[in-house]
């Protein structure tokens, strides 16, 4: 794959004799430049055209000023600005002074990495009018360090048409959010994080692009066909998906660049540890199918290469996650065969069948041949290619019809008993899953309703559910063997060796190496029943200790506290057995002495 097709900088660069312009817009008739640096006067200031793009430098323009390009008399924000106004009415010059001191962070693993998804206008605010900002988040990474969280995966953050918004419709893919504080503000959110040892993963939207009246870029120049967007969009047929026609051109070279470019500075610019690449499924077929080959985009599968690729360059062991939720095992193979590159991919799978096994009020009707299933998928012989979740923004959304797991299982009363059992039931289950966990903002102190990019976050819940919120602090630090007893969490290994359709009871071996210190057993009680006594088959013999009970009255005082310290696994016929005493809707993770 090859590198950027345009050479020259497009956008406003700072130089020691003055600022640069750049603007591509080949088929403009004129194209002008207006700004604080010549008083917005009534005559504008002409650039001059090569190959399409359109070139001038002021040699008294400063960081912080504001310009916009006048393109055949219409105003026009720069495609390439790196911050509009709060307003959005104009572009700001931005320098590249910004001091990241001795940033050397590096992420974890994949087996090592526990996410952590942030909607920024929601997660803190000081002001329940306005929406949060990066300055505010860094106040809470003192927090999500202390819970165990080693990387943040942020939802979009750059412009939008509306600054209380999911961000899934960029209006400007360079420029941060400026209700969210701006480019120095993401800076600094990162710069803090990896003092922490966090990184930072930034949710970034290629398939569509704002084409609502007053977007710059529809018709950006004036040229169109059959009443599509212009050169940045496709004008036919490819350019619909449910977001409108908005999809880019991604077979001309020039937009193609522009998104290549824009990944880069992401890694480049601000240090982000790497990027999700939303609804990749409407980047590669036009239609959003698997398997409907007539309406795959080889320019979409191309660009997701190049994109890899060029993220890569700029930080080998950054982290790529697709987000295309089919299951397709080409999108994490190389792209020397014919992959797409990611590292891993949203995989939805385990969230929809806890929702389906664990929702419904009755008992009998669990199916817990469902949870089995999805525990033991798979890609690519490769369990920590895909990010797996409990709850996301996507399975939590108001606007889509979704609620948070506590409030999908007891409407109205998320804070309920059945709600806290059964929702720490699930998220054991995530932890203890092979794949790359992933929690939703708020889900570890059992924030009620739905996600809404209006709605912020309920901080008093992180007081009245403190005992849930240690609960997630231990399995993420089971998860991650902190205590050097559950190795196994970290291998890629698992068997469900046990599962009763009667009594609503599963379990499943976890291992990596195997033996003391890495071998471990869940067992989960999908019922509202205590079980005493109950036999079990182990895969080794000796001493299991329990290194967490979900039923602990410690993380709740209306929990049951019902279950062993410890079993003994015995020789048996056919291999060894221990019996458990387990709690309703309780999880058990046991490892050998």
């Amino acid at each position: 794959m090859g590198g950027p097709l345009i050479q020259p900088k497009l956008g406003a660069h700072v130089e020691s004799d003055g600022v640069s312009f750049a603007v591509w817009a080949p088929f403009a008739q004129t194209v002008a430049l207006n700004g604080d640096f010549n008083n917005w006067a009534a005559t504008t200031i002409p650039m001059q055209q090569q190959d399409g793009v359109w070139t001038t430098k002021i040699p008294h323009a400063k960081v912080g000023q504001e310009y916009k390009y006048i393109v055949n008399s219409t105003d026009r924000n720069d495609p390439r600005a790196l911050q509009l106004t709060a307003t959005g009415d104009a572009s700001v010059i931005v320098g590249a002074d910004f001091d990241w001191g001795n940033d050397m962070y590096e992420l974890p693993p994949t087996q090592n990495t526990v996410l952590y998804e942030l909607h920024v206008g929601t997660f803190v605010r000081s002001d329940p009018t306005l929406p949060g900002t990066f300055y505010m988040a860094i106040e809470k990474l003192d927090y999500l360090a202390e819970l165990g969280i080693n990387v943040i995966e942020v939802m979009p953050c750059c412009a939008v048409w509306m600054d209380r918004w999911w961000g899934y419709t960029p209006t400007n893919l360079y420029a941060v959010e400026a209700a969210y504080g701006g480019r120095r503000a993401l800076q600094e959110f990162v710069r803090e994080a990896h003092k922490r040892n966090i990184g930072v993963v930034l949710d970034v939207v290629y398939n569509h692009l704002n084409m609502d009246a007053g977007s710059d870029l529809w018709r950006f120049d004036g040229w169109s066909e059959h009443d599509g967007g212009g050169i940045y969009f496709y004008n036919d047929w490819r350019a619909h998906s449910p977001w409108g026609a908005g999809r880019p051109d991604y077979g001309r070279p020039e937009v193609r660049d522009y998104i290549v470019e824009n990944a880069r500075m992401w890694l480049r610019d601000c240090h982000a540890d790497g990027l999700r690449v939303d609804s990749t499924l409407y980047i590669r077929n036009a239609d959003g199918k698997q398997d409907d080959h007539g309406q795959d985009l080889a320019d979409g599968w191309k660009i997701l290469q190049e994109i890899n690729d060029e993220v890569r360059r700029v930080k080998p062991q950054a982290l790529t996650i697709a987000e295309d939720l089919q299951g397709n095992v080409w999108l994490t193979k190389p792209t020397r065969g014919l992959g797409a590159g990611f590292g891993v991919q949203w995989d939805a799978s385990l969230a929809s069948a806890l929702r389906e096994v664990l929702d419904p009020l009755a008992d009998e009707i669990r199916d817990v041949q469902k949870i089995r299933a999805i525990l033991m998928a798979l890609a690519n012989n490769n369990p920590f290619e895909r990010v797996i979740y409990s709850e996301s923004h996507d399975t939590d959304a108001v606007a889509t019809g979704g609620a948070r797991l506590g409030e999908s299982i007891e409407p109205g009363n998320p804070g309920g008993l059945y709600a806290r059992r059964r929702s720490a039931l699930a998220a054991a289950i995530l932890m203890s899953t092979p794949g790359v966990p992933m929690l939703f903002q708020g889900q570890e102190f059992q924030q009620g309703g739905g996600f809404a990019s209006w709605e912020p976050l309920d901080w008093s819940n992180a007081e009245r559910y403190g005992g849930i919120l240690q609960l997630y602090n231990h399995l993420i630090a089971l998860r991650l063997n902190a205590y050097r007893n559950t190795a196994g969490l970290l291998g890629s290994h698992i068997d469900v060796f046990h599962v009763d359709d009667q009594q609503k009871l599963l379990a499943y071996h976890r291992w990596d190496k195997a033996g003391a210190g890495d071998d471990v057993v869940v067992v989960a009680n999908l019922s509202n029943e205590i079980r005493r006594g109950y036999e079990l088959p182990f895969p080794a013999e000796g001493r299991w200790w329990v290194r967490l009970n979900t039923d602990w009255n410690g993380y709740s005082d209306d929990f049951s506290n019902i279950g062993p310290e410890s079993v003994e696994a015995k020789a048996a016929p056919n291999g060894f057995r221990a019996s458990v005493d387990i709690g309703p809707y309780a999880v058990l993770i046991l490892s050998l002495d």
